[in-house]
């Protein structure tokens, strides 16, 4: 769904403080149905209204709310640089600046926004009881101050039980029949979502594992890249007998972890708040290898 939003620059009125708007144009929506139309913007406008209720420094931070008008919807956040779709080279919802094409990250810069993707995730998981249901690249913006941030909450699921219950996230099958838009993005699901009718929070490490193998890899493709349920349903199968040689492009520091993550069995992934453990004990000794020096 990220990338059905045009990112225009803009500042407030009454303050000039920069923002970024959000556009999506509704002849977009001439190419489907009607039924299918309807499913779309029903699933921009949750995302938008979810995420202008939920406030933390790891999530995109909404501006102005959500109007919408016979043309289109849009909504105000802080300013932003780009999705990391767009900086993977997806850059049909903005005109590309001069240097998106040639943006590197650096190592460093990869394991900082993985920690605070994770952060984001604990902070969903644990304090909101919420599945994000499609981290991905189209899903994490980077802000103008370099900072990674959560977006696209357009598939969320809310734990439906009491605050002292075993948690209940109510399950919505994948519908191949339904445009790939209305969906979460295939290519990132943890195999349960697809395969069990089930999800969890481990659903969502899974999504990280595979966006950390994507950030990594040389062509800046997740592991045996897939379109549909056929091809998902191979590369599960591949998944179950991961060699260490697939993960050569990961850092060695986080390997057996990202390895981990996409396991297809959710019980053996590490949980958001395992994962920032990792990353910030490496980057402490990174920093005490750089003081020391």
């Amino acid at each position: 769904m990220g990338l059905l939003w045009k990112i225009y620059k803009g500042s407030k009125r009454s303050t000039r403080q920069e923002a970024s708007i959000f556009v999506f144009e509704k002849r977009q929506l001439e190419k489907w149905n009607k039924n299918d139309r309807e499913v779309i913007l029903e699933t921009l406008r949750r995302g938008v209204v979810q995420l202008t209720k939920i406030r933390h420094p790891k999530l995109l931070t909404v501006q102005h709310p959500l109007e919408e008008s016979r043309e289109s919807l849009a909504f105000a956040s802080e300013p932003v640089f780009a999705s990391l779709a767009n900086v993977l080279g997806q850059t049909t919802n903005m005109p590309q600046p001069a240097n998106m094409s040639d943006y590197k990250f650096y190592d460093i810069e990869i394991k900082y926004g993985l920690l605070q993707i994770s952060e984001g995730l604990a902070f969903l998981h644990n304090d909101m009881k919420l599945i994000h249901k499609n981290i991905s690249p189209e899903s994490i913006v980077i802000n103008s101050q370099g900072a990674w941030k959560v977006f696209g909450l357009d598939f969320c699921i809310h734990n439906t039980s009491p605050p002292n219950g075993i948690p209940n996230y109510p399950f919505e099958d994948y519908n191949p029949t339904l445009p790939s838009v209305c969906q979460p993005n295939i290519d990132y699901l943890a195999p349960e979502c697809v395969l069990m009718q089930m999800h969890s929070p481990a659903s969502d490490m899974f999504s990280l594992g595979m966006l950390a193998y994507t950030l990594n890899s040389p062509d800046k493709r997740s592991i045996r890249p897939v379109k549909d349920v056929q091809q998902f349903r191979v590369r599960a199968q591949e998944l179950k007998k991961l060699s260490s040689t697939k993960l050569q492009c990961i850092p060695d520091e986080l390997k057996e972890y990202v390895k981990l993550l996409i396991n297809i069995t959710p019980e053996v992934r590490p949980d958001a708040h395992q994962f920032i453990k990792v990353i910030l004990t490496f980057i402490i000794m990174k920093k005490n290898e750089i003081m020391y020096k």
